[in-house]
């Protein structure tokens, strides 16, 4: 790894991660512009989306940095203090919102991926998790798309084979949908989601 990449991990705590949120966000819709996501996001929508992590002080936000420009994040926090949509499967389910740590999302811009930062991504919010104590599981989730999607690339890689690298099974049972807009839509629709899990020994 480059000497110039660094890691940092922040929680809800500290007061410089809201100097970050404009950075984050801007990250967070170039990298979600990209298949599977194809995600028409805007910056003042990103950005008070990002203040959950500021609210919440056992919330955990990993940065990968060039410098000073932030080039990857992967943040998380605990299950109960996530959106119904995210806790209500869980629930139905017989999972307890407070014995589940929510991976939010882990972005890197193109150039930099293939470096071996996503293992500091998983590794900081586990490692985030298991020091606030109480946790049992890690989860996290991922779009579910048609396998013929016409905007699909011809080289897209999917991630399954990484998040189960890092031990994390899907559960097609745990499913919900968050609502955004397609590059070629216009508007907002439902997009299903499909959770991860990971036992936190």
């Amino acid at each position: 790894m480059a000497q110039t990449l660094c890691i940092e991990i922040l929680t809800g705590q500290d007061p410089a991660l809201g100097s970050f949120l404009r950075d984050i966000a801007g990250l967070r819709i170039e990298v979600f512009r990209e298949f599977p996501y194809l995600y028409a996001g805007s910056l003042e929508y990103e950005q008070k989306y990002l203040t959950t992590y500021t609210r919440c002080p056992d919330s955990v936000v990993v940065l990968a940095r060039d410098g000073e420009e932030v080039v990857g994040v992967s943040t998380g926090l605990p299950l109960h203090a996530e959106t119904p949509e995210v806790q209500q499967p869980f629930i139905e389910h017989g999972f307890s919102p407070h014995e589940v740590f929510y991976c939010g999302e882990s972005v890197l811009r193109r150039t930099y991926r293939g470096r071996g930062l996503y293992k500091s991504f998983f590794q900081g919010r586990e490692d985030h998790a298991r020091s606030l104590g109480g946790f049992r599981w890690m989860a996290l989730c991922g779009v579910v798309r048609a396998p013929d999607h016409p905007r699909c690339p011809p080289d897209y890689a999917p991630l399954d084979p990484i998040w189960q690298k890092f031990g994390y099974q899907k559960h097609p049972e745990l499913l919900t949908h968050f609502d955004w807009q397609d590059l070629d839509e216009s508007s907002a629709s439902p997009k299903e989601m499909v959770f991860w899990l990971k036992a936190l020994p």
